[in-house]
C-alpha cells in the first residue's frame, strides 16, 4: 500500500504521517528530506514518481547543500510519501491513497516557524513555490480525503485505507 500526505507548510503532514505509520506499521518518506534546498520544491515533488516506482531515494544534506547517501524502502512494507508536493498528476496514479492535510495559514505559518527556526528567512520564498505547485497540479482536488490539520489524530485513527 501507497499512500501520499500532501498540504502546505505546517499544515499536519508529518504529524499524521507519524500516526499512520505507527498504526500500519509503515515506512515514511519524508520529502523534506529528499528537496535540494530551499529552491528545492520542484525538484523534491518530481522525485515522488521515481521514489514510488523503483523504491529509491537520496538524502539531501541541508548541513553541506549537497546530496548524501541513498535509501531503499521495503517492497513488502506499506509506504508513506509525506511533503509538499507528495500528490501531483505523476505520482497519483502510483499510489493507493492521496490525503491532503487542510489548515488555515497562521496557524500553519505559527506551527512551521516553532518548529524550525531557520524557516523563517525562507517562509515568502518556500511558500511562494507551494503557491505555484498548487496552482500547476492542485494537489487537493487530486485527493482522495482532505483531512483538518487541527485534528489530524482523530483522524488517523477513524480513517480506514
Amino acid at each position: 500500500m501507497i499512500i501520499l500526505i500532501d498540504g502546505r507548510s505546517g499544515s499536519g503532514k508529518t504529524e499524521l504521517a507519524t500516526l499512520l505509520a505507527a498504526r500500519l506499521g509503515a515506512q515514511v518518506v519524508r520529502l523534506d528530506d529528499v528537496y535540494p534546498g530551499w529552491d528545492g520544491l520542484d525538484a523534491g515533488s518530481a522525485a515522488v514518481p521515481g521514489i514510488l516506482s523503483s523504491g529509491r531515494w537520496q538524502r539531501w544534506d541541508w548541513a553541506t547543500s549537497q546530496p548524501a547517501e541513498w535509501h531503499s524502502v521495503d517492497p513488502d512494507r506499506a509506504l508513506i510519501v509525506e511533503g509538499v508536493g507528495a500528490i501531483t498528476r505523476a505520482s497519483l496514479p502510483l499510489a493507493d491513497h492521496a490525503l491532503w492535510v487542510e489548515l488555515d495559514g497562521e496557524t500553519r505559518k505559527e506551527r512551521a516557524l516553532a518548529r524550525d527556526e531557520y524557516f523563517a528567512a525562507h517562509w515568502d520564498e518556500w511558500a511562494a513555490q507551494e503557491a505555484r505547485l498548487i496552482a500547476r497540479e492542485d494537489p487537493r482536488s487530486l485527493a482522495d480525503s482532505v483531512v483538518d490539520g487541527r485534528a489530524v489524530e482523530a483522524f488517523s485513527l477513524e480513517w480506514t485505507p
